[in-house]
C-alpha cells in the first residue's frame, strides 16, 4: 500500500455557513494531508475556500493504485460533505487528482 495525497475540487453553489465549515473541517480532519511529509513541507490544509465559492480538499489516502486512491478520495470527500448537511447540487465535486505520494524513496 502506497500513501497518497489527493485534491478533490467543488463549489460552493449557495455559499456556506461557518458552522458548515468547520463542521466540514472536522469531518475531514482523520486524512489531513499534514500527517505526511508533504503536507508538512507544503502546509496543506484539508479544506481551502475561495471567495468565489470554489473549494479544494486535500486528502491522504492509502491505496494500491493511483486510480483506487482517486476514487477512495471522490469517496471520502463527498462522505464529508453530506455529513455537513451537503449534497451534491450545493456542493458538487470535480474530478479527484493525485497530488502527491508519501514514500521512503
Amino acid at each position: 500500500m502506497t500513501t497518497y495525497v489527493i485534491t478533490v475540487p467543488g463549489t460552493f453553489t449557495t455559499g456556506i455557513e461557518e458552522d458548515t465549515r468547520a463542521h466540514l473541517s472536522r469531518s475531514l480532519r482523520p486524512a489531513d494531508p499534514h500527517r505526511t511529509r508533504m503536507g508538512n513541507s507544503e502546509d496543506l490544509d484539508a479544506l481551502t475556500v475561495n471567495e468565489d465559492g470554489t473549494f479544494t480538499i486535500r486528502l491522504t489516502v492509502e491505496a494500491d493504485s493511483v486510480p483506487h486512491a482517486e476514487r477512495e478520495a471522490h469517496d471520502l470527500a463527498g462522505s464529508a460533505l453530506r455529513d455537513a448537511g451537503l449534497d451534491d447540487a450545493s456542493a458538487p465535486l470535480g474530478p479527484a487528482v493525485v497530488t502527491g505520494i508519501d514514500s521512503e524513496v
